[in-house]
Formats: structure tokens, C-alpha cells, sequence
């Protein structure tokens, strides 16, 4: 599988192309401000792209999605608790001091229950809400490793988890989502977070300082 990540300041968000290298088929996660370099690369490799595919709905995840609907013309899904905060992109901006181009495109889908494919692969979606309602992660299996990527936005970080203080945030709903859902898609798994570095599942459970602590009450 052919993973592509972009990160622009001032965030630093994490946005992807993922992509089957035999077919030639693609998804694209959380376009934001790097939205131009994630265009470009579906443009270079020739990929066509079947699906705009959000983790969540705050800002700096949500930037690029009108230059990606616009360049490829394919559903954009959210997670339904998470369209308060999708409707509310330029109070967001403002809050942050972030340019959105609004308005945001329509939402054509909820998640529901789908498994998305991209030629060999498939991508199953984990609702998992705290750091907002909508969270979800997305766990991508196929023939060519034995765990699952995943891609967690803001949920769980190389060393760190994502913050609770925002609207809809929630402590206890994020630490079970990232204990009961997240660790139990297998130590092996890789994950690729919203900002920062790839870990493992492994390596969050033996190591992450919050969650180690609340493992510990």
C-alpha cells in the first residue's frame, strides 16, 4: 500500500493519501492545509481517488476539503455528531486563526457501517468519540501486512492523547475509546496520528504516560 503524508504549519496536520499500488485506486484522509501537495501526488502517481474520508470535524482537518471535492469529484464522509462542528468551520477559523474556504462542501455521507475499498484494500471505521462526538478511527487491512494501519486523528498520539478541553470534548469517553476500541485492533498495528510521528499500539500501551496513569486508577 502506498501511504503519502503531508503537514503544513501552522498545525502540522497530518493529511493523507492512501492508495493500492496495483490498481491504482485511493482515498484521501483529512485534507487540510496541505490539500495542494495531497492533489499533487494523486495527480503525479495517476491514482483515482474513490473516497474523501474525515476523521473528525475540527478545523485544521476540515481546511482542504473544498479544493479536494473540487479536484476529484467523489463523496465526502463525516461521522454525524461531528456536523455541528463541520457547520460551524469559520467560527472555528476564527477561533484559531485559521482561512477556510467557506462554504464547506456538503457532507454526502454518515459513516453507517460501510467497508470502503480501494483495489486490494479496505478501510473498516471505529467510531471513537472524546476528543470530539465524531471521532472515529480508520483501520486499513489488506494482503501485504499483517496489521492494521490506522488512522486515529486527534485521538491517540506518539506519547500523548488528544485534548478534552474543546466543545464536546470528554476525558473518560476519550480514554475508553483509546483503551476499548483502538488497543484491542492488535499491538501490532501501526498507527499514523493527526499530528506527529507513526506509533504502535504496542508501544502506547507500554509506554503512554496518560495511558499508563489511567490504566492505573
Amino acid at each position: 500500500m502506498l501511504i503519502e503524508s503531508r503537514a503544513v504549519g501552522p498545525f502540522f496536520k497530518n493529511g493523507f493519501v492512501l492508495a493500492c499500488e496495483r490498481t491504482g485506486e485511493a482515498v484521501i484522509v483529512d485534507p487540510g492545509d496541505e490539500v495542494a501537495e495531497l492533489v499533487a501526488i494523486v495527480q503525479e502517481r495517476q491514482l483515482a481517488v474513490r473516497h474523501i474520508l474525515l476523521t473528525h470535524a475540527h478545523i485544521d482537518h476540515v481546511t482542504g476539503c473544498a479544493a479536494a471535492v473540487r479536484a476529484f469529484k467523489v463523496p465526502l464522509w463525516l461521522h454525524q455528531d461531528d456536523m455541528f462542528l463541520y457547520e460551524r468551520a469559520g467560527q472555528q477559523a476564527q477561533m484559531f486563526g485559521l482561512k477556510v474556504e467557506l462554504p464547506l462542501p456538503p457532507i454526502d455521507h454518515f459513516y453507517d457501517g460501510t467497508v470502503f475499498t480501494f483495489g486490494d484494500y479496505r478501510v473498516d471505521v471505529h467510531h471513537t468519540p472524546g476528543h470530539c462526538p465524531g471521532g472515529v478511527c480508520l483501520a486499513v487491512s489488506g494482503p501485504d501486512f499483517p496489521a492494521p494501519h490506522l488512522f486515529v486523528g486527534d485521538t491517540l498520539f506518539a506519547g500523548s492523547i488528544g485534548r478534552t478541553d474543546l466543545p464536546g470534548g470528554d476525558y473518560d469517553v476519550l480514554m475508553k475509546a483509546i483503551t476499548g476500541v483502538i488497543f484491542p485492533l492488535g499491538d501490532d498495528a501501526i498507527v499514523h496520528p493527526g499530528h506527529g510521528p507513526d506509533t504502535t499500539i504496542a508501544r502506547e500501551r507500554a509506554t503512554n504516560p496518560f495511558v499508563l496513569e489511567y490504566l492505573a486508577t
